[in-house]
This record gives structure tokens, sequence and C-alpha cells, in this order.
């Protein structure tokens, strides 16, 4: 089937979410221009008010409505505890666990000089002041156990090493390769707790 410039368009946007291939991509678009077009208007409306709505904290990297973020406003955060994340949902899946109370930093990337991310893509000048100004004893990097997670983790601890801060990492009950969004809330909550020093 001969699909439309406009209907390949929008097969193409779609794959590029996470875990959807082109057959996906190609149903999702078909339900869209289908179906209830109020539906889809609807969407892409409510895609574009959220989009538009969401900045980065100028102190931890994270998306959010306001900047800086609820948490570094939060009274009640204690800036002890730095925990170093790759990305906004491991954020908001290390809250779930209801285990942490310190801070955050969203590096946004790994180190893969492959794809085209080094230091400075990683935001690490960004975490250096942000280490200043809380001045924690703890800094835990909350990265996932794969090779891109683990150079990071490396580069961080070189980074580190040489000041007066506890670096420490998740156990590695969460397998090598995994991602946090995809492990058990019990496998998540063990490695939480049998972290250890890098």
């Amino acid at each position: 089937m001969i699909l439309s410039v406009n209907l390949e368009k929008l097969i193409e946007t779609l794959s590029r979410f996470p875990g959807i291939g082109r057959k996906t991509a190609q149903r999702l678009a078909w339900f869209l221009v289908a179906n209830d077009k109020c539906f889809a208007l609807q969407l892409a409306e409510t895609i574009k008010t959220t989009v538009e709505s969401f900045t980065t904290c100028s102190q931890c990297n994270m998306l959010s409505e306001s900047d800086p973020c609820p948490i570094c406003m939060s009274s009640e955060r204690l800036d002890s505890h730095l925990c170093v994340v790759e990305n906004n949902a491991d954020i908001q899946i290390l809250e779930s666990m209801n285990e942490f109370r310190g801070r955050y930093f969203v590096l946004g990337h790994l180190l893969s000089p492959i794809d085209g991310y080094g230091p400075e893509q990683i935001n690490s000048d960004l975490l250096l002041k942000r280490i200043a100004t809380l001045k924690p004893t703890e800094v835990i990097l909350a990265l996932k156990p794969s090779v891109e997670g683990e150079a990071t983790i490396h580069y961080l601890w070189e980074l580190l090493k040489d000041r007066e801060i506890n670096i420490t990492r998740l156990s590695t009950g969460i397998p090598f390769g995994g991602d946090l969004e995809y492990s058990s809330m019990n496998t998540l909550a063990n490695a939480w707790k049998r972290r250890y020093t890098v």
C-alpha cells in the first residue's frame, strides 16, 4: 500500500518512541487518522501544552514546570545526600521507593563517545557546581550497570575522588545492562540498601 506523505511522516515520528517499532507505529497512526479525530487533535494539543510547560531546573538539571524544581525548593530534603541519575524517569522510580530524602542531579546522558556524549554532554560542570553548593557527605551514583554506566561511574569517581565525599553506587542486584525502569521494586530497594563505595 502506498502511504500518503503525511501518514508516512506520522509513522516515522511515532516510531521514534522507545519500544515502538514500525508496525506498532503504523497501527497507532492509522488509529489516530481513522477514528475519532477530536481525540487525535486533543492529544496533539495536550502534547504541545505539556512540552511547552516544562523547562530544565538550573540547579539539578531535572525537567520541571518550575525553576528551581519542587525537589530543589523543598526545605524537607537533605543536602547531605546527592543522588546522581541518568534521566528524569529515574527520579520518579527512586522516589516511589520512599527511601531517599536527599537531593538529585540529572546527567541527561551517560558517557558514550561513539554517540557523541562526552563530559560536557553529561553536564559534569553543573554537577560540580551543585556539589560545591550543597556540600554533600555522600554522592550516590544511581546509574545503570552497562558499559556506558560503568564508564560514567569511573569518570565521576575520578572527578570526585580527592574531595571529602563518600562516593557510593547501587549494588549490582540490578542486572548488567538493565534499566532502573524495568527493575522490580524489591530488586531496586535491595540494590539501594546495599549500595557501596566506588
